[in-house]
């Protein structure tokens, strides 16, 4: 059982940190698409440094670094040219799934320091490394979003980006910071992917791992229209869609099958969340028409 247990985290690791990162942007409002491809790219700039011969951590500092760079630009684009996010983070998607076929000539790269195998297939207290990390990072991140001002700021963007801009938040760092947050985590999945593997492959993360990150938050209660979810759903949401996607392998369900499955999820979810906003606004205007008529009553 805790064998079992211990296989579903693990290969759940990766989901659990895209859809981490994919839960910052969605607080806002908006949305990342490059996540898969940051994984690819990450993976293959990190081999290609220890080719080079840097050690497996500045390795791993500088493809990290790439990764937040990317999500840096993906939140300045949208923030100060006013472009959609789907739009700029679709573009920046075909740019990093385009940077390792070029950087790798479209061919895969074996790792060079076997040290770097500590990162995906390393254990701590026989807790594999890729859940302690996942783990380590999703405590940061409750953390920034319930105890920290830039917490306060992105529930304050996703909610209404006017209001809280009016209100002194400072909407670009906001904007910048889930972005970079999110090219950080998607950073991760790709350092956990090529150290599992110890090979960097340049179309790694360019499958399904977008769709699931997407599917897992919004199933972790996270909405697409901003201002409402946690950490906590989000990665309840990766464990949920992990869990299903290990179940379908094991049932011998076809792979062509999965995102089917999870793109009704997703629709099913965002039909829920939908609903429930629409509930949420009708039950706060009765509210309001209520206060009105007492008010009146009171006056006259």
């Amino acid at each position: 059982m805790y064998s079992n247990i211990r296989i579903l985290l693990l290969n759940g690791s990766v989901i659990a940190f895209l859809a981490l990162g994919q839960a910052f942007v969605l607080l806002t409002g908006g949305i990342d698409l490059s996540t898969g491809s940051t994984v690819a790219m990450t993976g293959v700039l990190c081999t290609v440094m220890m080719q080079f011969g840097l050690p497996w951590p500045l390795a791993s500092v500088v493809a990290l670094a790439s990764g937040v760079f990317l999500g840096v630009l993906n939140g300045a684009i949208i923030h100060y040219l006013k472009i959609p996010a789907f739009i700029v983070t679709f573009s920046t998607y075909g740019v990093a799934t385009s940077v390792p076929m070029i950087i790798a000539e479209a061919q895969s790269i074996t790792v060079a320091d076997e040290r770097f195998s500590v990162v995906g297939n390393g254990q701590f207290l026989t807790i594999p490394m890729p859940v302690v990390l996942v783990t380590i990072a999703a405590v940061i991140g409750y953390l920034v979003l319930q105890r920290t001002r830039l917490g306060v700021h992105i529930y304050a963007v996703g909610g209404n980006v006017e209001a809280a801009g009016l209100a002194g938040v400072n909407v670009a760092l906001t904007t910048i910071s889930v972005y970079a947050i999110s090219g950080f985590c998607a950073g991760m999945g790709g350092l956990i992917t090529t150290s599992r593997l110890m090979v960097g492959y340049p179309s790694a993360g360019t499958g399904n791992e977008l769709f699931f990150s997407i599917a897992a938050a919004v199933v972790g209660g996270v909405s697409l229209f901003g201002g409402v979810g946690s950490v906590l759903g989000a990665m309840l949401g990766a464990l949920l869609i992990a869990t299903i996607s290990n179940g379908m392998t094991l049932l011998s369900v076809p792979s062509f099958w999965q995102p089917l499955v999870i793109g009704l999820i997703i629709l099913f979810g965002v039909i829920l969340d939908t609903y429930r906003r629409r509930f949420s606004e009708v039950r706060r205007a009765a509210k309001v028409l209520r206060a009105k008529v007492v008010e009146g009553i009171s006056t006259g």
